[in-house]
């Protein structure tokens, strides 16, 4: 049995209602403690689709990537909302740096863009940020997942079963 992990969530207003949901849900079913951060505490996140929402655990002025061993970005239009936060940057870096899983499917990326952590780095995203990834000093591949190193990447919500579970891999559990 693996031990469980600490998954922090990066997320805002707008995000991609399955991209949040169904990641979420499956690291909680295995055993691991979710903590969704946003730029507030104890703020309501809505989806984009308007019929699911979450309430932030942490602002990210208050969290720190030393306590969590895992990073998910989930996409819409959430990472445009945080990616020019400082406190955001800062967070990916010190998780970067420190080697840890960071997960980021549609727009997610545009957050590690923003951070500067692209550089020589092979990911995947929404298409259409392919320009913006190669830009950062990043390689585009159009897949349906792709790890690099420390990173997980894929484009969109028919992606999600791939993405959770090389997500879960990196955390050394058993995917489905």
């Amino acid at each position: 049995m693996v031990q469980a992990k600490k998954v922090a969530f990066l997320l805002a207003d707008g995000f991609e209602d399955s991209e949040m949901k169904n990641p979420y849900d499956e690291m909680v079913k295995n055993g691991h403690e979710a903590v969704i951060i946003g730029l507030k505490d104890k703020e309501e996140l809505k989806g984009k689709k308007g019929t699911i929402s979450y309430t932030s655990h942490l602002a990210i002025a208050d969290a720190n990537a030393d306590d969590y061993d895992a990073v998910i970005i989930p996409g819409g239009s959430s990472p445009a909302h945080l990616m020019n936060n400082k406190d955001i940057q800062n967070f990916v870096q010190q998780a970067n740096k420190a080697n840890k899983t960071i997960a980021a499917i549609c727009h997610g990326p545009q957050i590690l863009s923003a951070a500067g952590l692209l550089e020589g780095r092979t990911l995947t995203s929404y298409p259409g940020l392919a320009y913006e990834i190669k830009e950062a000093g990043g390689f585009f591949v159009d897949q349906e997942v792709v790890v690099d190193r420390n990173l997980v990447t894929s484009r969109r919500p028919e992606d999600e079963p791939a993405f959770i579970s090389e997500t879960i891999k990196k955390l050394g559990v058993n995917a489905w």
